[in-house]
């Protein structure tokens, strides 16, 4: 897929969502985060850009915003903290490609007395573009916001602040230090606010690649409320396919337990099992037919070798002993029955395990069939063709790091 316009990403996000069928109880349990989409899912349709400035206080974003909009907006003062929460401002800039540029100044990450600190943060990180105002070299603290948005999937643009307070080769040496804390594989711009020079920048980046960020932040946004969603409808999912495996664990024991002919029991057992993956499929959202539910039964046994042995070998055997059993039973007054009921029990009991085995491969094998049925938001996005390899990047290191936290096999039965 080529890079998208930006008329024809909205209509495939928008289908996208409204393919998404939510139940009531979603709708409720995930509202501040749909609100959130769709919002920007207007802003994408509109071309509506939203540019985050965040930094800790008295690193003066207020006075820098002032000074890109050439008008005192945003109120500053000597003293730190004068932002107590988020204010916006629309900003024009020559040749503008997007309808509107929507610039945010937010409180200092490390002043105390912030209203709603945690929607303050969620704005900037919701923000389609982040500029980062240091005023020397970055601490740890900052370095720590800094990697969190890179995280999130954030393009970041470091604007290094009150350059007057340094001499040419301080500059040089606290740009240096702060491009070595960064990620190595990331070429983060960082600009010197020194007039119109940090203007001039902003323009042409936005000008460039406003509608990029847009269609992004969009399709992340996106991905991160699938994942949500997901996850909530695994966990759910999860309680409902250990009470399906425990069923068939308790038919398949009974069954297992109580047959001593062996042909009758590998065969039952098959078709527990296959009826089990069936019911498995059902819960996770995979519709298989026969065919599909005895292949993957196929699969899982031949790649598990105790599965296999346990389902075919054990079985067997222990049949074979209860026959011998029964069969015995005229000529020793009955007495060689006397080891029948715990063949049987150690039989059920294997059973048993072999069944919940079973279940959880089934399921994961289901699982991961499943993910392949639809489009999800991420497919979108590394299917994306990017001229520039910064922002190849950072969408990779977003991709490393939604891996890592979305690890969804561990919700399974």
């Amino acid at each position: 897929m080529k890079q998208l316009k930006n008329k024809e990403n909205y209509l495939i996000l928008k289908n996208w969502w409204n393919n998404i069928d939510l139940t009531n109880f979603e709708k409720s349990f995930f509202n501040r985060e749909i609100i959130t989409f769709n919002q920007q899912l207007f802003r994408l349709k509109e071309k509506k850009i939203r540019i985050g400035v965040y930094g800790k206080s008295g690193v003066g974003k207020s006075s820098v915003l002032n000074s890109l909009l050439e008008k005192d907006i945003f109120k500053t003062n000597i003293i730190n903290g004068t932002t107590r929460e988020i204010q916006s401002e629309l900003w024009t800039i020559k040749e503008q490609t997007l309808s509107s540029i929507e610039l945010l100044d937010s409180p200092g990450f490390d002043f105390c007395n912030i209203k709603f600190s945690d929607k303050v943060y969620s704005l900037i990180n919701h923000s389609d573009l982040v500029l980062f105002l240091v005023s020397g070299d970055v601490n740890r603290n900052e370095l720590n916001k800094i990697s969190s948005l890179i995280k999130n999937g954030k393009k970041i643009i470091i604007i290094l602040n009150k350059i007057d307070l340094f001499n040419k080769n301080d500059l040089k040496e606290i740009k240096e230090n702060i491009k070595s804390k960064l990620p190595k594989d990331l070429n983060i711009p960082i600009i010197l606010n020194n007039g119109k020079n940090l203007k001039n920048y902003l323009t042409k980046i936005i000008n460039q690649y406003g509608e990029l960020f847009l269609t992004l932040n969009s399709l992340q946004l996106a991905d991160k409320l699938f994942l949500q969603i997901k996850e909530q409808r695994l966990k759910k999912r999860k309680k409902l396919a250990q009470s399906t495996i425990g069923k068939f664990s308790t038919i398949k024991a009974s069954a297992v337990a109580l047959n001593p002919f062996i042909l009758f029991d590998v065969a039952g057992s098959f078709a527990l099992d296959t009826a089990l993956i069936s019911e498995l499929s059902k819960i996770y959202g995979l519709k298989l037919k026969g065919e599909s539910t005895r292949k993957i039964f196929k699969n899982i046994s031949i790649n598990n070798l105790y599965l296999g042995v346990t389902q075919v070998g054990v079985n067997t055997s222990f049949n074979f002993i209860k026959k011998v059993i029964l069969l015995s039973a005229p000529f020793t007054n009955g007495l060689s029955l006397l080891p029948y009921g715990p063949v049987a029990i150690i039989q059920a009991a294997i059973a048993v395990h072999s069944t919940k085995i079973l279940g959880k491969l089934a399921a994961k094998e289901i699982f991961t069939r499943s993910k392949a049925s639809f489009i999800e938001p991420a497919n979108m996005i590394q299917n994306m063709t990017f001229n520039d390899p910064d922002i190849f990047n950072h969408i990779n290191i977003y991709f490393s790091n939604r891996n890592l936290n979305n690890n969804f096999i561990s919700i399974l039965p």
